[in-house]
């Protein structure tokens, strides 16, 4: 495959987005904003990632792991439950 062809089809695949209608209270609309704005990034790539970081945490729990924020010495600090 060419260099040519592998960029148009890198760029197809880029493209190929579902675009999505959501309704949220305006309290979590600024709570997006807010992550956004911290993390330098846009809302959608919030969204995507706290999508990622349920996937995680739904494979972990299938998995009968538990999740949650370990602190520094690797001592679980806070388990995430209920979710």
């Amino acid at each position: 495959m060419s260099d040519r062809q592998k960029t148009r089809d890198s760029q197809n695949q880029e493209r190929t987005k579902v675009r999505l209608s959501l309704d949220i209270s305006p309290e979590l609309y600024a709570l997006l904003e807010q992550l956004a704005e911290k993390t330098g990034g846009t809302k959608s790539e919030v969204l995507r990632k706290a999508i990622a970081l349920m996937e995680v945490l739904v494979e972990a729990k299938r998995q009968g792991k538990k999740f949650g924020i370990a602190e520094k010495d690797q001592q679980l600090a806070t388990e995430i439950v209920g979710l």
